[in-house]
């Protein structure tokens, strides 16, 4: 994808220390000048990777003996659960933020969405608590529960959106540049979610805010995210929420 192309050659590469593939997230620990980073990115799968048929991670068992570029370049994969570890090694790699601001994602939207229609792409704990703070809200889910609308009716709601959100697991399904490519002009684009890339070269590519996450104790998440913890398990464990956003 064009979003990645962005990212990638700016990347040092780094020795892999440790590749978690968790029930809902990965996490992989990369090692650069003595230095250790960790990056988060969800844990996904599609049907063709189905455990009988062909394994969702080629080389699984091996991966810390790749550089951390060679996996970076997973996120071109078919598989979703190479693309996770992908991803994880971009937060990985990327340079620390440069004045992040401590903010969720939810309280971003509803500061600047009271006067605006919101489209959320995925399904976010928040939903509920953000329904009655800003003018409209539209939720668009693969997977719609409550009063979501489902995926296909992107093309007749995104381009309706002053603002719109899209979880950065859409970067791990291939589906972001789809739903990024009906926005309309001049609306605010997030990219939200703990998988996305903190990185500012994002906003030359048009997205305006980026909410994403920081794993400051990787001793503590580690091992959450090797037994199967949820986002809401890890969050109070070592992980800071961010938000930075671009200043044109």
């Amino acid at each position: 994808m064009d979003i990645f192309k962005k990212i990638i050659p700016s990347l040092p590469d780094g020795q892999v220390v440790s590749v978690s593939i968790g029930l809902f997230w990965t996490a992989v620990m990369v090692e650069r000048n003595g230095i250790r980073q960790c990056g988060l990115a969800a844990t996904l799968s599609n049907d063709e990777f189905e455990h009988a048929r062909l394994p969702a991670v080629e080389e699984a068992g091996r991966l810390e003996q790749r550089s951390a570029l060679e996996l970076v370049n997973w996120v071109f994969s078919k598989s979703y659960t190479e693309v996770g570890v992908g991803l994880a090694t971009i937060n990985a790699l990327l340079p620390p933020v440069e004045n992040p601001v401590d903010m969720a994602a939810e309280d971003y939207i509803e500061s600047h969405g009271a006067d605006s229609r919101v489209a959320l792409i995925g399904h976010f704990p928040f939903v509920s608590s953000l329904k009655g703070r800003v003018k409209k809200l539209w939720v668009l889910e693969l997977n719609p529960k409550e009063d979501d609308l489902p995926a296909s009716a992107a093309p007749e709601i995104i381009p309706q959106a002053d603002i719109l959100a899209i979880t950065a697991t859409t970067l791990i399904n291939h589906t972001f540049e789809g739903i990024f490519n009906l926005r309309k002009p001049g609306a605010k684009v997030l990219l939200l979610g703990p998988s996305t890339p903190l990185s500012s070269l994002l906003f030359e590519y048009g997205i305006d805010v980026l909410s994403g996450s920081i794993v400051e104790d990787p001793e503590s998440v580690l091992p959450l995210v090797r037994q199967g913890a949820t986002f809401r398990q890890i969050r109070s464990h070592g992980v800071r929420l961010v938000t930075i956003e671009c200043s044109h």
